[in-house]
């Protein structure tokens, strides 16, 4: 099986999760998922050649470019949802957070689970920043924490809003921003300070009240992004953030300012995820409506619906990049 350039995968609570054609909208191969458990989140390792599925409570890796129904690998130590999972820029390692109240991290070379950190309530999201070395996790209490990985230590926590569980986070490609969504439709904004620090000092910057519902997925645009085309097209600079909402919409903000560029409009129920192209000219979002869809950022028309799953669609994941150099 010839490895497409663009992956694109998304997971229903149907218990499948399908490959697409981004540009035609076919559907070219469908993993029935092990044990009929939901899948909560895809990612693709750099390298393009698997694709994890953290489910409950385990996480399976798929070879993207096998007919095989059956996962290459199974991580297997949380004890209940695992809400997130990502890899480092090599590929060399895998993280993970789980309502069991744990960030792991997986050597993708070896069996079991190599670190553990507690974070004390369910984790909902978790991020890798930029400098590779310092995961940033979001919990249901409200908690953001700093896992240093050289230290391997918690060396910062901050609870924005108390008691308003921390839906999702993002980290500008640069590592200048964070962004902290919560389920009251409210995103945090930080600066955070370079030089010779850590990227643990939290500056305060902007609170943006996106939505009136839950926000499930916040993201800043990619290192990638194009600002030509887009001010060809009369659109906005390079650094934008996309919200994606229980309101049943996805809003464009402005980075410089926080100012609504545009609200994508057309799916039917909540919006659970959504991804940028690597250029940032596109952005795929999945949705309660069984439906995921490809987005025109310069136009904020949906180009492109894919229609094959029975039960909502939860997660997507997209890799339209290269792979990494193996310098």
């Amino acid at each position: 099986m010839t490895q497409p350039s663009v992956i694109l995968a998304t997971a229903s609570y149907d218990h499948t999760i399908r490959f697409w054609e981004a540009k035609s909208g076919r559907c070219y191969r469908t993993i029935q998922y092990p044990d009929s458990k939901q899948v909560n989140r895809l990612e693709i390792t750099p390298d393009k050649r698997y694709l994890a599925a953290a489910g409950n409570p385990h996480i399976k890796l798929f070879d993207v470019n096998s007919n095989s129904p059956h996962p290459v690998m199974s991580y297997d130590s949380h004890t209940a949802n695992v809400m997130a999972v990502g890899f480092q820029c090599d590929g060399n390692w895998m993280y993970s957070g789980s309502e069991d109240g744990t960030v792991k991290i997986w050597d993708l070379r070896a069996p079991g689970c190599q670190r553990e950190y507690e974070s004390r309530a369910a984790v909902n999201t978790v991020v890798l920043h930029p400098n590779q070395t310092e995961l940033i996790s979001g919990d249901q209490n409200g908690n953001i924490r700093v896992w240093d990985l050289t230290a391997n230590s918690c060396s910062c926590e901050l609870v924005p809003e108390v008691d308003t569980a921390v839906r999702s986070l993002t980290v500008m490609w640069d590592g200048s921003l964070v962004v902290a969504a919560n389920n009251h439709g409210t995103c945090y904004v930080w600066r955070l300070l370079r030089g010779n620090q850590t990227m643990t000092n939290f500056e305060p910057l902007h609170k943006l009240q996106a939505h009136n519902k839950y926000i499930l997925k916040c993201l800043l645009s990619p290192e990638f992004c194009d600002p030509h085309s887009l001010i060809v097209s009369n659109f906005m600079p390079a650094r934008y953030l996309a919200t994606a909402s229980a309101d049943h919409t996805v809003k464009i903000w402005n980075v410089d300012g926080f100012t609504l560029e545009k609200t994508l409009i057309g799916h039917q129920r909540w919006v659970w995820d959504c991804v940028f192209s690597v250029d940032g000219a596109y952005l795929i979002t999945a949705s309660s409506d069984t439906t995921a869809r490809l987005w025109s950022m310069s136009s904020g028309e949906d180009i492109r619906v894919y229609q094959g799953h029975h039960k909502a669609t939860v997660c997507c994941a997209l890799h339209d990049g290269a792979e990494p150099s193996s310098s």
